[in-house]
């Protein structure tokens, strides 16, 4: 009669660990594409609507500038970086002290 060692209790608790390692790693890249799936979906529903009433946003050329403008709410949507571009756009022109004014007014501190 032969008898088999029952592995330790360390070597279960062991494989155990690995076991439960295995399945968290699973869950966090399930949840990864999850999450990318739903950035897709949710960009898909969003993209150029108006923030504010929900309508088509149109860009609009200013200079060389793309800005995106809501025509039913007057609503206007800048991109990160042309605020700036816009302000040294406006500096040229007669107006351009007032704009620059205005436009400083939305600048990230």
């Amino acid at each position: 009669m032969s008898t088999q060692d029952k592995p330790s209790s360390t070597e279960e608790e062991y494989f155990a660990r690995e076991e439960i390692e295995k399945k968290r790693k699973l869950a966090l890249e399930q949840s990864k594409s999850l999450a990318v799936q739903q950035r897709e979906e949710l960009k898909k529903l969003h993209f150029m609507k108006c923030p504010k009433c929900g309508m088509d946003l149109q860009a609009v050329m200013r200079g060389d500038i793309e800005i995106d403008t809501c025509f039913n709410c007057h609503g206007i949507f800048l991109d990160g970086g042309e605020l700036e571009r816009l302000q040294n756009q406006m500096s040229h022109e007669k107006d351009g002290r007032w704009m620059g004014a205005v436009l400083n007014l939305f600048k990230n501190k």
